[in-house]
């Protein structure tokens, strides 16, 4: 005999679970080990034989062959069946969703908490239990009846809260779907799924709603009752549902005590139910209640014990709850600072100019003594500009009646203000002073933000995710290790410096951030979030971008050079460097003992403004979410809190762990290619260095913005946008620096993005067949003296632009567009020489019938101008340059200036003649052998 076990109290999902287990291992047979809620019992009523049920008296423990264990992994959940887990020879199985103690953590451990110690244990953290057979059973294509699939449909709905709880996966989404397709009747799932109370548990309704303690505190409202009845009620958990909703507590305690023995005990049944992500982490019901021999889920768990004094179990929990209650975010952490201002006196058009400028949908308005005077919402400004007022000031559109906060303000309070007086941001007022402001958009991310946990592979939304401890110690783990064989732990490691850095952050009453690349190449490392080899250290990764958030004076220095300079202060021999335009400083370590080479860069929160396309921005202090915002791909775009309270929690505001676990490169912005061109070729170089692929809407981005047309414009009026320029000479130096530049190349050719570096270059049979042979010439060439890999290649890249007037200035040339890239004097110069060398050579050397000839033709000119004639040359041109180079230019006469004066000849101007000659003869295969030299030269130069 097989046997599935359902926990006492069966549940639909245990049921579910069971039943299914039936249909994928035939003859197996069901037992209830206990009770059921009401709503099974009514289901079974009618369904009992549709199952393979037994009860638990009819088996003989010697029969039993396995056991199958689905929805708990505690021995005290399975009642009196729980004794067949001790049969000798017996395999036991565990399928469930619980969190439990690790099975490999110890026989005792285990065995002192109750744990079952099973063959073979699947435990998943998704929503159901159901969910995981129903895996097994489409591995198998199992093909299930309509009944078999409305039982196990339940046990998701049910578990799950019709996919509602914060606890359910996108494998239970599936699953259900699934079952779907098998035949569940969505009428019965409908009609068990909300079930009405029964009388007795209406009347005890009455009586909970009469007797209920509430208390709010740190924002949060806290319910709790003890019930008394005769005996056991079923349908409690029901009743505590209801009681929940009617009551809105995010946390409710239900107790009911019943019976009495002699020792003047009771029984009592505590059922918890708490609602909202904020608790989640912070109040787990389920662990509180393991301890006293209960369980269940975060949001949703039970507890039945014995005790002469049923208030006092209830007291404890309560008091548990109340210590566990988080606190919850306040002004100061949400607000956006500092804030963008105008004067009552500014114009409808440009407070309009300004909203659009920076993305804002209100302004603040002060008065000359900057305070707080009203606010103005974008729609109160499309309005006024729609009755043509845009010439008058916003003081007559302005709101005055203004509702305000303090930093300390928490997230629920702020919450309801915005939803009693419909307020989409509320300024914060500290000591009479504006401070800050906080808009519905930073509320929303509050309220939906989800942890980096359970599932690591599942997409994440964006907002605040506090990384697990686990993957916060591997992060310090990954910076302290600097050397590879790092002899003393008591040196200086990147994360000691970044931690003396949140240190002296935090003693400002600031906040510091670990942001851009670091972030995305240390997630990006970390199997529990993505599913990458891709190793991570600080010799990997040595330019750290650290970002404070920090509110200073206008009259002082930003707040990060501030904090760079006290850095410095700690750390004397490091050179600091600040850029005072963008309010960034960097710190370097130059072959440090303990860091060896670092570059650390300190930028104050800030966000910028393209005034055209292609320009450098306009840099003004912000917050780090508009410092986050100005960046150009979600990968990009995430930050880690490196300073308390909650050190370690990652800034994902748009999605990029998600973006890093699908393997896509998304950009933040429509405009982004319009105001930045080059990052069309930085979006390629990611796809290509990380494997990833452009998500088909950047892509699209990216072909509407090069055929727009926007950088033939650009470029033929360079002096506007010089930027464009620089920082596309930086991006081509990293990608034809790196070892897949090839891939990368062709990827902008299919995009068609090489216009943007001409608009006549385009990556044609015979230009990829150039880059590939210099790319082996500089290979084999590599010792002697050449100008960089990656700039030859780009001067292959500029050759293949048309000599004449494709810009329509007669001034446009290689040349023009080298010097516009900031390419080195020789490299402009050998772009200025290319097209008459290339005329000359094509003239002059088929003329040349001895290879002495060819020498006193090309060794005129230098190795990097004659190896790019070579590859844009035909082949007979291409091989004479080749042997001239391998070969011929290696030749050296037999003999020497001590061989000339062993023979007689006196030392003078005529020796380099003589050897020159001797060298010529040596080419032309005249001269063969020292004995043949000598001749020669006796013959030519006679004493």
């Amino acid at each position: 005999m097989h046997l599935v076990l359902c926990h006492t109290t069966a549940d639909f999902d245990t049921l579910g679970a069971a039943v299914g287990l039936t249909r994928l291992h035939p003859g197996m047979r069901i037992v209830l080990s206990g009770g059921a809620h009401p709503t099974v019992r009514e289901f079974l009523a009618l369904h009992r034989d549709e199952y393979p049920l037994i009860e638990r008296r009819a088996v003989a423990a010697e029969q039993i062959q396995s056991l199958w264990i689905v929805d708990t992994q505690w021995r005290d959940r399975l009642g009196k069946a729980s004794e067949w887990l001790d049969l000798p020879g017996v395999p036991i199985h565990v399928i469930d969703h619980h969190s439990g103690m690790d099975q490999d953590a110890g026989g005792d451990a285990a065995e002192a908490t109750g744990l079952i110690q099973a063959m073979d244990c699947q435990v998943d953290a998704v929503g159901a239990a159901t969910t995981l057979v129903v895996e097994l059973l489409q591995a198998e294509a199992v093909t299930l009846n309509a009944i078999d699939a409305t039982v196990m449909a339940l046990g998701i709905h049910v578990d799950t809260g019709s996919l509602t709880f914060d606890h359910t996966t996108v494998r239970d989404a599936a699953a259900l779907t699934w079952l779907m397709q098998q035949g569940a009747n969505v009428r019965a799932i409908a009609d068990y799924v909300e079930p009405g109370l029964s009388p007795q548990l209406q009347d005890l309704l009455t009586e909970a709603l009469d007797t209920l303690h509430t208390e709010t505190l740190r924002g949060f409202q806290l319910g709790w009752v003890l019930l008394k009845a005769a005996e056991y009620v079923p349908g409690l958990s029901s009743l505590t549902s209801h009681l929940a909703d009617l009551t809105e507590c995010d946390v409710l305690l239900l107790g009911c005590r019943y019976g009495r023995n002699e020792q003047g005990e009771s029984r009592v049944t505590v059922i918890g139910r708490s609602r909202g992500s904020a608790l989640a982490d912070a109040v787990n019901l389920g662990e509180l209640m393991t301890p006293l021999g209960g369980g269940g889920h975060a949001k949703a768990a039970a507890v039945t014990v014995k005790s002469t004094n049923p208030g006092e179990v209830i007291s404890r929990l309560v008091q548990q709850v109340r210590s566990h209650l988080p606190h919850p975010p306040t002004a100061q952490e949400l607000m956006s600072s500092p804030v963008r201002t105008i004067r009552p006196e500014v114009t409808i058009a440009e407070a309009q100019r300004i909203l659009l400028r920076y993305g804002h949908s209100g302004l603040s308005v002060v008065n000359e003594a900057d305070e707080l005077v009203g606010v103005i919402s974008r729609r109160d400004l499309d309005i006024a500009l729609h009755h043509g007022f845009s010439h008058a000031p916003v003081k007559g559109y302005m709101t005055t009646q203004i509702r305000t906060i303090t930093p300390d303000t928490p997230l629920p309070d702020i919450e309801a203000l915005m939803v009693t007086y419909d307020i989409g941001r509320l300024p914060v007022i500290e000591k009479g002073d504006l401070v800050g402001i906080v808009t519905r958009t930073d509320v929303l991310r509050q309220l939906h933000q989800q942890t980096v946990g359970g599932s690591p592979k599942q997409p994440q939304e964006p907002g605040y995710c506090p990384l697990p401890e686990v993957l916060w110690q591997e992060v310090g783990e990954s910076l302290g290790d600097t050397q590879a064989e790092q002899a003393e732990r008591s040196e200086e490691t990147l994360w000691s410096v970044l931690m003396q850095a949140a240190h002296l952050a935090q003693a400002r009453g600031w906040q510091l951030y670990m942001v851009g690349g670091a972030v995305r190449d240390l997630l990006h490392s970390m199997p529990a979030l993505v599913e990458s080899t891709m190793p991570w250290s600080a010799d990997t990764m040595p330019d750290i971008d650290l970002v404070v958030d920090g509110v200073r004076q206008q009259d002082e220095e930003a707040a990060g050079v501030e904090l760079a300079r006290s850095l410095q202060a700690q750390y004397p021999q490091v050179r600091l460097q600040v850029h005072g335009r963008f309010q960034t400083a960097a710190l370097v370590w130059h072959h440090d003992p303990a860091l060896d080479s670092l570059w650390i860069d300190i930028a104050t929160a800030r966000t910028e403004f393209y005034p055209y396309p292609a320009a450098n921005p306009e840099v003004e202090a912000s917050s780090i979410r508009q410092d986050l915002y100005r960046r150009d791909f979600t990968i990009n775009a995430m930050a880690i809190r490196l300073t308390p309270p909650r050190q370690g929690e990652l800034l994902d505001f748009f999605g990029g762990l998600r973006d890093l676990q699908q393997g896509q490169i998304r950009v933040l912005h429509a405009n982004s290619f319009i105001e930045d061109p080059t990052r069309i070729f930085r979006a390629v170089r990611f796809a290509v260095r990380l494997g990833f692929v452009l998500e088909p809407q950047t892509e699209g981005y990216i072909r509407h913005a090069i055929a727009s047309g926007i950088y033939q414009r650009v470029q033929a009026d360079q002096q506007r946008a010089p930027a464009l320029q620089t920082r596309l000479k930086r991006e081509l130096h990293y990608i034809l620096d790196a070892p897949y530049w090839r891939t990368a190349i062709q990827h902008l050719a299919d995009l068609g993005a090489l216009r943007c570096i001409h608009p006549d270059l385009h990556l044609t049979a015979d230009l990829w067949h150039q880059l590939r042979l210099v790319d082996r010439a500089l290979q084999r060439f590599a010792p002697s003296p050449a100008p960089e890999h990656w700039q030859m290649l780009l001067e292959v890249l500029l050759a293949a632009v048309p000599p004449g007037d494709a810009l329509g200035d007669d001034t446009t040339d290689r040349a023009t567009l080298a010097e516009g890239l900031q390419l080195s004097a020789d490299s402009i110069e050998r772009l200025q020489q290319l097209a008459g060398v290339e005329t000359q050579l094509a003239q002059a050397l088929p003329q040349c019938q001895r290879p002495s000839e060819v020498v006193r033709l090309l060794q005129s000119y230098d190795l990097p101008l004659l190896i790019l004639v070579s590859v844009r040359g035909d082949r007979p041109l291409r091989r004479q340059i080749w042997q001239y180079l391998t070969r011929w230019a290696r030749v050296e006469p037999m003999l020497n200036g001590n061989d000339l004066k062993r023979l007689g000849y006196k030392p003078g101007r005529q020796f380099s003649t003589m050897l020159e000659a001797l060298r010529q003869a040596t080419l032309d295969g005249q001269v063969t052998t020292p004995a043949e030299a000598e001749a020669f030269l006796k013959a030519q130069f006679p004493s």
